[in-house]
Parts: C-alpha cells; structure tokens; sequence
C-alpha cells in the first residue's frame, strides 16, 4: 500500500488497548503542545506547556485528508498525537464532522487535565471511547512523574473523572502508566480506580523508548492484583494486531508511534 505524508492522520497503528487505531492529531504544530511534561513521554519533553483551548487545525482541512484515504478496515479512530487532544478548541466540531463521513467508533486519549471544564466535557461526550490518564493519587507523585501546570491539582483531576463518568454514556478506560516513580502507590491509586468504577483499566509501562524505563513484566502482575475485580488489561499482556500504516514512517516518527 502506497505511503502518504499526511499532516494530521497517522496509522493505522498497532494499539495494543484499541485494536487497529487510525490516529488524528488535532494540534499537529509540528511541536508537542500539552499541560504535561510526563518524565515518560515518548515523543519527548513538552515545548508548549499550556491550558489554553484554541484552534490549532482546521475541521476542514482534516476532513480533507479522510476524502484521499484508501480503503481501511480499522476499529478505531482515535485522537491522540503530539501533545493534549483537549486543547484543540474545536475537537467536538471534529469528531461530529468525522462521524458524518465514516463509521469506525471514535476514541480520545486525553491527561483528563481539562475534565473539570464543561467545555471539554461536552466536546468528550461525542466520543464512543474515552481513554482518562491518572498515574498518581498524590501531587508529590503528580508533579514527579506528570510534571503538570503549577495550577493543575490532582485532587480536582480525581474529582472531575468521577464527575465524567456519572454522566458520560460511551466507554470510560482509566490509563495508568506505571513506572519507578509511582509503582510503591499503587494501592492508592488502585483504590481510587474503584471508586471510579471505569469500564476498563489499562496497566500501561513504557515499552517505547523514552527517559524513563519500564517496569518488568512481573513487576506488573503484582501490580494488576491490586486491581481484583475491575476490568483491566495490562500492556504485558494485551496482544497487537498486524496493520499495514499508510501514512509515511516520517509522519509515524512525528507522532512518536515507532
């Protein structure tokens, strides 16, 4: 299949969580833009550290590039990229103006930094799938491995996914990625997750090169046993699908996806 430089989709990727993902960036500044600077991140050290909603990309522009795409058999579209997803002001207009066009579920992969505000929430309430970060139950271990916005509190984080989820009527996964850092919380942080009650639980460690290493497989198990009787599934154990990328490795590069 011939390979194409698109600016804002990339994929299809393996994702070990959503199966076949055909990937949009709805910042694609060509510089990672997010509230976070996570020691973890795998497309590097953020250059824009903000909060502030604005319009990065056109709906048009990339609605342009789904007209020129071949013929795809994936499970999901899924926002996602080169920074927060949420950021992008006009995400909702986004996912509405997809869902006209084609019938793959859509999925977001977001901090969930921004879920206390009613605007992100509404523009998340159009999504199928909802994919919220939470890695730590503290903010010491908050700023150790998340390194947020001085004015972002994991407390109010916390709270506003227990607000998401009494509300929202697609799937909510909580993503946690475990490292060295936080991995002596985990029965904190496990807690929490029940208290939410998500859908699914995603025990993520990064396997792809980034600052920091991963955790071992074992370390992981241990870890999962914390999470008896939620629905989880771990990085270790999760099985990839084999896709066929048409966007270019360059492109793929860019999104941190190889």
């Amino acid at each position: 299949m011939s390979q194409k430089n698109y600016k804002y989709i990339y994929g299809p990727v393996p994702s070990w969580r959503l199966g076949s993902s055909l990937g949009i960036d709805p910042l694609s500044k060509g510089e990672k833009v997010c509230t976070f600077d996570c020691v973890y991140c795998q497309i590097g050290k953020t250059k824009i550290l903000t909060d502030k909603r604005k319009t990065f990309v056109k709906v048009e522009d990339v609605i342009e590039e789904f007209d020129s795409l071949p013929h795809l058999k994936i499970d999901y579209i899924t926002f996602s990229g080169t920074g927060e997803p949420t950021l992008a002001k006009n995400l909702g207009d986004m996912i509405r103006a997809i869902k006209k066009i084609r019938n793959e579920k859509i999925a977001v992969l977001t901090n969930s930094s921004l879920l206390n505000r009613e605007d992100v929430q509404k523009d998340l309430f159009c999504a199928d799938f909802v994919v919220a970060k939470l890695d730590s139950s503290m903010q010491k271990v908050f700023n150790q491995v998340n390194k947020p916005l001085s004015t972002i509190k994991i407390e109010n984080i916390i709270q506003a996914v227990k607000d998401f989820k009494s509300c929202y009527i697609g799937k909510l996964a909580l993503q946690i990625m475990f490292i060295e850092q936080n991995k002596s919380y985990v029965q904190e942080i496990a807690k929490i997750a029940k208290e939410i009650s998500p859908d699914e639980v995603q025990l993520n460690t990064p396997l792809r090169p980034c600052r920091v290493k991963p955790l071992t497989n074992p370390e992981m198990n241990i870890i999962k046993a914390h999470f008896a009787g939620l629905n989880t599934v771990s990085v270790y154990d999760a099985q990839k699908k084999r896709v066929n990328p048409i966007s270019s490795e360059d492109t793929l590069k860019r999104r941190g996806k190889v």
